[in-house]
């Protein structure tokens, strides 16, 4: 049995501890020069607890890069059906009800996805059935952060009830020492019907012989089974099926079903059914294995996990995990395989705050997508039925928050795992061709949740495109893509779901197309005005992908049809302080859906009037332009991320200014460079990273959703930000490191440098790409097509005249 590297919870303290110490004493006393020296161990500034307060929503449990499984906390707060946030694991919140083997990173919705069987180490007899504990009263244990230590692909946790757990992982499979107090009843939960949106149905079996527990869960939903999604958040999608395997015999087994208690059993089954919140509680079932700590209170558990099959699940776990691997063993490669992923930024100099805020927003970007193919490439269909994988495709993956990840991480995948890009590409497509041509805005597992607005897949592989990503079939998705967005269909005329989850890809296209904008009130989407901005963004995509292709006729259409946006800039909305020009719903009859506000979010989707007003990253001059000038729209902007009295306000909470927490604004700090004032995107951008971005459970302003938040922190900290959707032009930005190397995997490496850069050097003094003086705040596709070297010399004041000509301004 290999040895165990903890025995207590208590000791789990001590060396949390030690290990802190001597990291504050080291870098005390670190040499200037040698503080500079690049990173070339990049988990050890990983904190995965960063985002798991302050409604960031990440999990700090074990996961390998893409990872199928991410064994981490359920955590509860007194109510079986709830968790203490939306992916299972709150900061604040220190007692769980079991560690469930997947997750999914910072969605928003609570409860978000997955949470699949929680297993949980009971200190204790099992006297009555865990399902009727509604409370968890009884079947869940206090623990405290002091006790527990989360690195990449390894979380350990001591319970108040003297059990501790030590969890590493593979990509489809993991290891667990669990310890026990001594000559006290020691058991293991698996509440197999307990996924964070509950289930349809579960089973579970016991094979004393062969020290065994298998079993599965039938479930599925985003967002929990919300009334409003009707029967789209009524069914379940998926089965995962489980395999767990054990070093030592089973003194004890048993079952349960909602109250009825088996002991002795070894099978059951039972979902908690399509009840929500307290119409669930009670429900469920599971089964729980004992082991005799007279003499060895320790016990060792391989597991592995399948979206297709048992053996499935089987021929993951002895395909990716040694068979006398210890948790050592395993975390030791998950390491390794994290710090490959890691380093494909190389960042040099920096505090070690900014080092650690920098590396772990790459870990949480490099999450997703998530694998759920087996190793035989066999997975699940959206149609319901396995499939296997493309030839050429290295794996199907999923977990697309569309919405959200178009904006910043789907461009850092293309940047730094364009191959990754490629499969993720090809597995949307798969999983489109399989769900009748539609693609969905967001999909979990091979489930379309029809979440959020517009259509972002578009905007997404149009981008992959434009930035290199050639390993997917481009033409026939780009075909399908561009069908989706001319040709109308009956769901689109639908309002089931609405708003949030509205089955409709492109909702009421025909009348789309005739009015070229999306009436208010005739919509059937979750509003009018953003969703006229989200498909105007989408088909200017459309239109780069096409004039890519060679395409001109389609291209040219599409890039028309992006200019849509105009049609709902009401240039006479106000905000009755002198203020006009303001994006606002429109109905069927060309009339402006009132009364009017800029703080109002009605016809918008998670946000208001003056936060969409800016989300057009594909016309910026031609927005200016409406506005009256770039002069005009730059003072406008500067209102956007400041109080009247000039103090800034980027921190959100604010329905009229600028809000780090949610995605249709967070382009906007960049737009200053294409309003020929880039001074004010270096002010702006280091003031969010230096205020709204950091270290400890706090760190991320809001949700990750699935990266997003995090990969803008990795591309402002880089001092580049991509431009728009569909193209491969960055925005030029200060740098936040004196040194760092984007590898890419094919050569074309990108070098940063910028020498002075610190605290009192955030504006942009001149650059230079490639030996050459650049004037430009931005580069256009050649950089990422070739690679390059980005030279900044940085300065504490403002250079005011620096990109700032018209002729050179990005569009």
């Amino acid at each position: 049995m290999p040895p165990r590297p903890l025995t207590a919870p208590r000791r789990l303290a001590a060396r949390t501890a030690a290990v802190v110490i001597t990291g504050a004493l080291a870098a005390a006393v670190l040499p200037a020069a040698e503080a500079a020296t690049p990173v070339t161990r990049p988990t050890a500034y990983v904190d995965p607890l960063i985002g798991s307060a302050n409604g960031g929503n990440t999990f700090p449990g074990a996961t390998a890069p893409n990872g199928m499984i991410a064994w981490s906390p359920t955590s509860t707060k007194g109510d079986q059906t709830g968790t203490g946030a939306a992916n299972g694991y709150q900061y604040d919140t220190t007692r769980l009800r079991g560690l469930s083997l997947t997750h999914v990173n910072g969605a928003g919705c609570d409860p978000g996805a997955a949470g699949d069987i929680p297993v949980m180490p009971f200190v204790g007899d099992i006297t009555s059935s865990p399902s009727a504990d509604t409370k968890d009263a009884v079947y869940a244990a206090d623990f405290s952060h002091d006790d527990e230590r989360a690195v990449p692909g390894r979380y350990t946790v001591g319970l108040d009830s003297g059990a501790t757990a030590d969890l590493a992982v593979s990509r489809r499979a993991g290891v667990a020492d669990f310890a026990f107090p001594a000559g006290k009843p020691a058991n293991l939960l698996f509440r197999v019907s307990n996924s964070l949106n509950g289930s349809e149905d579960a089973e579970v079996r016991i094979d004393t012989a062969r020290r065994k527990v298998t079993g599965s869960v039938l479930t599925g939903a985003f967002c929990g089974r919300r009334a409003n999604g009707g029967t789209n958040n009524r069914k379940s999608y998926y089965r995962l099926y489980f395999t767990a395997s054990f070093d030592r015999a089973f003194s004890s087994t048993g079952t349960w079903k909602d109250g009825t208690l088996a002991p002795g059993s070894t099978a059951g089954s039972g979902g908690e059914g399509y009840a929500t919140g307290a119409d669930r509680a009670g429900r469920g079932s599971g089964g729980w294995v004992g082991f005799d700590t007279t003499t060895d209170s320790d016990v060792h558990m391989r597991v592995g996990i399948s979206y297709v099959s048992q053996a499935g699940a089987e021929a993951n776990l002895k395909a990716e995990i040694a068979p006398h691997a210890g948790v050592d063993d395993v975390a030791a490669a998950a390491s390794r395989s994290w710090d490959r992923e890691l380093a494909s930024v190389r960042t040099g100099g920096g505090t070690e705050a900014q080092r650690t805020a920098f590396y772990t927003a790459l870990y949480h970007s490099l999450m997703q997508p998530n694998i759920i193919s087996d190793t035989d490439g066999r997975y699940p269909g959206m149609d319901g039925k396995p499939h296997r994988i493309e030839r050429g495709q290295g794996a199907q993956y999923s977990n697309f928050s569309g919405w959200d990840q178009y904006r910043a991480q789907i461009q850092l995948l293309a940047l730094i795992k364009p191959e990754i890009a490629g499969d993720f590409a090809q597995s949307l497509y798969n999983f489109a061709r399989q769900n009748g041509g539609v693609w969905d805005r967001w999909v979990h597992i091979n489930g379309a949740t029809h979440v959020m607005t517009g259509d972002p897949t578009a905007a997404t592989l149009a981008t992959f495109y434009a930035m290199g990503v050639r390993n997917f079939d481009y033409e026939g998705a780009y075909e399908s893509l561009a069908r989706q967005a001319t040709v109308p269909v009956a769901d689109g005329l639908s309002d089931a779901g609405c708003p949030g989850q509205c089955t409709g890809q492109r909702p009421n296209l025909a009348q789309y197309l005739d009015s070229h904008y999306a009436p208010q009130d005739v919509c059937h989407c979750w509003g009018g005005a953003a969703e006229t901005l989200e498909d105007a963004v989408a088909d200017d995509a459309l239109g780069r992908w096409a004039g890519l292709l060679g395409r001109d006729e389609e291209a040219a259409a599409f890039r028309e049809r992006g200019g849509w946006w105009r049609n709902v800039y009401n240039a006479q909305a106000t905000d009755g302080a002198g203020t006009d020009g303001y994006i606002q719903p429109r109905n069927l009859d060309g009339s402006w859906a009132g009364p009017f506000s800029p703080g109002s979010d009605r016809g918008f989707a998670q946000g208001t009037s003056a936060t969409y007003t800016w989300m057009v990253p594909q016309d910026v001059q031609g927005l200016a332009e409406a506005m009256g000038g770039r002069d005009v729209a730059a003072r406008r902007l500067d209102g956007f991320f400041h109080k009247a009295d000039g103090s800034w306000s980027v921190k959100g909470g604010d329905a009229v200014r600028y809000d780090p927490t949610n995605e249709p604004g967070i382009h906007a700090p960049w737009l200053y460079n294409a309003l020929g004032q880039p001074w004010k995107t270096q002010e702006t951008v280091r003031e969010i990273l230096n205020t709204v971005y950091g270290t400890g459970p706090r760190g991320l302003p809001g949700n990750d959703d699935l990266g997003t938040m995090s990969a803008w922190y990795v591309f402002s900290a880089l001092g580049l930000y991509p431009q728009t959707p569909g193209g491969a032009s960055m925005l030029l930005g200060a740098p936040l490191f004196p040194k760092a190397v984007i590898d890419r995997p094919h050569g074309g490496d990108i070098t940063i440098t910028a020498p002075a850069a610190d605290a009192g050097h955030p504006y942009i003094d001149a650059v230079t790409v490639d030996g050459r003086a650049h004037d430009r705040s931005w580069t256009d596709a050649s950089l990422l097509g070739r690679g390059g070297s980005l030279v900044y010399r940085l300065s504490a004041t403002a250079n005011t005249s620096w990109a700032t000509a018209p002729s050179g301004l990005p569009r």
